[in-house]
């Protein structure tokens, strides 16, 4: 089972030193506020890069994505394998099944979701999985996964790039207005 993580640590952040000695207490305050504001904007944006860039439905994708947050540090992590080709969209056709991985569709011959002949095929009650048979007989079958790790997806290409992207743009911005506040006593 694959691991993956995003981080945002607020001690690298050097451009508002000066504001942060005079604020003195309500410092870390302000910066756990703007952590937090910041990483749920970021979460949001990765879930929705995320499931264009993998095919999967938004909730399959909300479920995996986890946050961690704490006090100076928040956290997006995901956790899992080789999604199976059911969650792709996958329908029957006479050559095999059609599914969507990765945001393109292609027929996978040989694969099956009914059983039966064509046209009055039936379903088989096993959930909707993907199979292909596993021998030279009926029996036995094996399901089929599309070789995408949400994981993998979710610190490659454009979803690393829209979180690092957020954080870059959004956090300082943040932390300016949570400084303010802190220094005006407005709420």
């Amino acid at each position: 089972m694959a691991l993956a993580k995003l981080e945002v640590d607020a001690h690298e952040i050097l451009a508002l030193a000066k504001k942060f000695a005079s604020a003195h207490d309500g410092a870390p305050a302000a910066i756990a506020a703007a952590l937090a504001r910041t990483g749920a904007t970021a979460k949001t944006r990765v879930v929705r890069t995320l499931t264009s860039q993998t095919g999967l439905k938004r909730q399959v994708i909300v479920r995996a994505v986890k946050t961690k947050a704490g006090r100076m540090q928040y956290a997006l992590h995901s956790r899992g394998g080789n999604v199976h080709l059911k969650y792709f969209k996958a329908r029957e056709t006479r050559k095999g099944v059609s599914a969507a991985p990765w945001n393109q569709r292609r027929v996978y011959a040989g694969m099956f979701i009914k059983g039966g002949r064509f046209p009055k095929r039936v379903a088989l009650g096993l959930g909707g999985q993907v199979y292909r048979r596993a021998g030279k007989s009926r029996t036995p079958i094996a399901s089929q996964r599309s070789g995408l790790f949400i994981p993998k997806e979710m610190v490659s290409g454009a979803t690393a790039a829209a979180f690092t992207g957020t954080v870059n743009s959004e956090l300082p911005k943040r932390l300016a207005h949570e400084l303010a506040r802190l220094f005006t006593g407005a709420r």
